[in-house]
């Protein structure tokens, strides 16, 4: 497994839900692997849809837009009202070419200049603060 989650991802998925969002993993990795790391460290009530890696379809993974359309499908959501919170610049071109709104989690030091550069709507160092931001809209 991949260790621990990310120190405030938790936070930031419980306050979504408090708000009334729903919440969904897009991933390069297989679907299974997220279900299997959500329940291991009891996240899995507040992620509705987890979109993985596409079986012998890899040029649908990110950053295609693919996964992410996939996702707000499922969700009957429209695409362009989602905010994918991403780590890679994959993350930022996929959420780009969805219409989606993109914040850049720069969870490496180098990473705050790259997402800036890709235009990451908003880039953040610390999940903490995306938490607190959804908790108070």
């Amino acid at each position: 497994m991949a260790g621990q989650p990310t120190p405030g991802a938790a936070e930031a998925l419980q306050a979504a839900r408090a708000v009334g969002r729903g919440g969904a993993v897009v991933s390069n990795n297989s679907a299974e692997c997220v279900r299997v790391f959500l329940e291991l460290h009891g996240l899995d009530e507040y992620v509705t849809k987890i979109v993985g890696r596409p079986s012998e379809q890899l040029h649908l993974m990110k950053p295609n837009p693919f996964p992410l359309i996939t996702a707000a499908e499922l969700m009957h959501i429209d695409v362009t009202s989602c905010t994918l919170i991403g780590d890679s610049l994959t993350d930022i071109q996929a959420a780009h070419a969805a219409g989606a709104t993109v914040i850049g989690y720069a969870n490496k030091p180098y990473k705050a200049d790259l997402f800036t550069e890709a235009q990451a709507d908003v880039v953040t160092e610390d999940m903490h603060a995306i938490a607190d931001a959804l908790a108070t809209a």
